[in-house]
């Protein structure tokens, strides 16, 4: 399989990296961020580009694909609509418009969040936009897409958040992760890049995924 990551210095991002980087069953992987990660594997390929909504200038190197896992994704908090909508999601739907004219044999992974309203007129903001964001990426003319809907992320193996006030919950919570992960709303870095691999190779039931769902994908 060939695979393209969006934001892999993120914290999903370098989780989906870590392991497609082990997968025996993909061959090449591009990563494309506004900045790179920098690791060095015989079948990583990485990008930086400072505006990812404008791939017109990589076109030539995105075709052939069979997934892509995006991963970019902003928190909510101290944003205003407009700016959140702009990242969350005018940045998603050029990218994937671009992917499914380039692919159209491609699964493209969303990774959205637990919460999120698919009827786009709920009270809380973050969880409209991504509600559209879902709605409209389901419309367009892939293989097939699906819409992760991690809840509280608990990371492994060395991966971490760029947000410090995450980086605070995460360090706040680590003595409690053992009782977290047994309930349905925490799943690990490492299950969400696992769950990401399967569904692209086996595909799923139904396009939303919830967090439950994606641990039981994990294996």
């Amino acid at each position: 399989m060939r695979i393209i990551i969006f934001a892999a210095t993120g914290m999903v991002g370098q989780s989906a990296l870590r392991e497609c980087l082990e997968d025996d069953d993909i061959q090449e992987i591009l990563a494309i961020s506004r900045k790179c990660t920098n690791q060095q594997h015989d079948k990583l390929r990485e990008i930086e580009l400072k505006n990812v909504a404008d791939l017109s200038s990589i076109e030539h190197v995105i075709t052939g694909f069979d997934a892509c896992f995006f991963c970019l994704g902003v928190s909510s908090v101290g944003m205003k609509e407009e700016e959140y909508r702009k990242i969350t999601y005018d940045i998603t739907l050029s990218v994937a418009k671009t992917l499914a004219r380039l692919n159209p044999e491609m699964t493209f992974i969303y990774v959205s969040g637990s919460g999120t309203d698919s009827s786009e007129k709920g009270r809380s903001m973050w969880a409209r936009v991504k509600g559209k964001t879902e709605n409209d990426l389901l419309q367009l003319p892939f293989k097939a897409a699906y819409m992760f809907r991690p809840g509280g992320i608990i990371p492994m193996h060395g991966v971490k958040s760029k947000t410090k006030l995450y980086l605070f919950f995460y360090d706040f919570l680590r003595p409690f992760n053992s009782l977290l992960l047994k309930s349905n709303g925490f799943i690990t870095s490492e299950q969400v890049g696992k769950a990401m691999i399967q569904v692209a190779k086996a595909g799923f039931s139904h396009p939303v995924i919830e967090s439950h769902e994606l641990k039981r994908i994990s294996g």
